[in-house]
């Protein structure tokens, strides 16, 4: 049997982080992951190094500010996948010098994981973080290293909870706002599920300078069909407030951040359709549930289950 790839995860500890370490783990590869040295003494960051060393995760030394202790990281591995959030998107720019210089790494996935950039329509503020993605993109390709770029979507963790609610701490029952028509279709993944494909696309030959798209059809539906399925659920009917595109744009501009940015990206999806208004080609991408048809995936109605 050969040897799995040793991966090395940045951002380990961030929000999609720990669930492509788990999944790397899970599926037997060696595990790294980078930790700058003050934040293994972080009461919260620090505990999650612990948590990754108790299932048999090695923690590499480094910092994306020092160059040499990053090319000494990633010398000894194969893969590296970034989750940086979105603060330290531009930072990747170090990540692309180190591993040009260290000229090992079979495969880089940067920090993507939402919209595919390159076909996304966004207004501000949202539009100014995908450009950083874009920016890092073409980075890459101009150094010719061999990439994935992994668009999974909406987060299930981020907008199930609360079906989108603004400032909601809980799901509605009564009433809910609906962006847009309501008919427009968006996808809506399980991060568990997301680092599960990642991982299996990591070094697949498949993949290879290409876009994996984490759209599999039973999680992809429109608002609409989203509260139809939550109201069968509960038995009962929602009232229902429709947002036109010009109500929202109105409120982007009058939110703060980072609501604004919310707002911005839920505009992209659910009134301009950014997750679902092209068909995957493949000279571009390929489609994960097609690609991986033995991996379960959670979909959005049995993610739902869980709040009733």
């Amino acid at each position: 049997m050969a040897e799995k790839s040793k991966i090395l995860v940045i951002g380990a500890s961030g929000y999609i982080g720990k669930f492509i370490v788990q999944a790397s783990v899970n599926s037997g590869h060696p595990t790294f992951a980078l930790f700058r040295e003050s934040t293994l003494n972080d009461p919260v960051k620090g505990q999650f190094a612990k948590d990754f060393k108790s299932y048999g995760v090695t923690i590499l030394i480094g910092d994306l500010q020092d160059h040499e202790s990053l090319v000494k990281a990633i010398k000894k591995v194969d893969i590296v996948i970034s989750a940086v959030g979105s603060l330290q998107l531009a930072d990747q720019f170090k990540i692309i010098v180190a591993i040009k210089e260290a000229g090992n790494i079979k495969r880089f996935l940067p920090s993507e994981f939402g919209n595919d950039v390159d076909r996304i329509r966004a207004v501000e503020p949202a539009k100014s973080i995908f450009e950083i993605k874009v920016q890092i993109r073409r980075a890459i390709e101009a150094e010719g290293i061999p990439y994935t770029y992994v668009s999974s979507n909406y987060f299930a963790g981020y907008f199930l909870p609360t079906l989108a609610q603004l400032g909601a701490a809980a799901i509605p029952r009564d009433k809910v706002v609906i962006y847009g028509d309501g008919n427009v279709k968006a996808v809506i993944n399980e991060e568990f599920d997301i680092g599960k494909f990642t991982i299996r696309a990591a070094n697949d030959p498949r993949t290879l300078n290409k876009i994996l798209y984490v759209k599999p059809a039973n999680n992809t539906l429109s608002f609409n069909e989203l509260v139809a399925l939550w109201e069968k659920k509960i038995n009962k009917k929602l009232e229902k407030e429709y947002i036109s595109d010009e109500q929202m744009l109105k409120q982007i501009q009058e939110s703060p951040i980072p609501v604004n940015i919310v707002l911005a990206i839920n505009h992209s999806v659910f009134v301009k359709g950014d997750q679902t208004y092209f068909e995957i080609e493949p000279s571009f991408g390929v489609e994960a549930s097609e690609l991986y048809p033995d991996v379960k995936y959670t979909t959005v109605d049995e993610y739902l289950d869980r709040f009733m």
